[in-house]
């Protein structure tokens, strides 16, 4: 794993934009839990775009309602649903407001917080092949870094004051592969699907 260097929050601007353009803009980035232990900090290595109302897989696909509101809001907020009964999932929203979009992250690479992320995960890490147990898949990043509707939706990944940011560093990728998205049964074929190339944090 890459050491963390100086690293700066990601803009507003950044998510107005195409879905598509952002989930493989966002490879590399910085997702940031701040605590009062620290900061937990996992590089995304694993992102799905969603295209709004076209978009069968999609939550806005049957307009705005009580719970997907954020998704048809401003750029750069987090969208937190409960799925399969049992985790969470993290999106963040993408175009300008008023046109429902987002991403969502499928797999961090652990950075820093390490040890709070195992307790929180409820899991040992002893050794380098545990690592992956935390953060790779949607529902185990979630838990690592305390990510659940309640506290979390609607909440700014791009405000300063927010415990939950978007950042990056100097962090450069090589290479990106793109697949169809997994886990779904509409939409399925769709290449909406970024993953770093050789990342072993990616999800099976």
């Amino acid at each position: 794993m890459k050491s963390l260097g100086r690293i700066s929050r990601l803009s507003q601007e950044f998510f107005d934009t195409d879905p598509r353009n952002v989930a493989r803009a966002l490879l590399g980035k910085l997702l940031v839990r701040r605590t009062v232990n620290g900061m937990l900090v996992g590089r995304v290595v694993e992102t799905e775009a969603y295209l709004g109302t076209g978009d069968d897989a999609a939550h806005a696909v049957s307009g705005r309602t009580a719970r997907n509101f954020v998704l048809f809001g401003p750029p750069g907020f987090a969208y937190v649903y409960f799925v399969y009964g049992n985790h969470y999932c993290l999106n963040v929203s993408c175009l300008p407001d008023g046109v429902p979009g987002c991403v969502l992250f499928r797999a961090l690479e652990p950075v820093s917080g390490i040890d709070e992320m195992a307790k929180a995960r409820g899991i040992a890490i002893n050794g380098e092949n545990d690592l992956k147990k935390l953060s790779s898949g949607p529902g185990r990043m979630c838990e690592a870094l305390g990510i659940t509707r309640d506290r979390d939706n609607n909440k700014n990944l791009t405000n300063a004051k927010s415990d939950l940011q978007l950042a990056e560093d100097d962090y450069c990728v090589d290479r990106i592969l793109v697949t169809p998205r997994i886990g779904i049964t509409k939409s399925a074929n769709e290449q909406l699907r970024y993953l770093i190339a050789g990342n072993r944090f990616v999800s099976a």
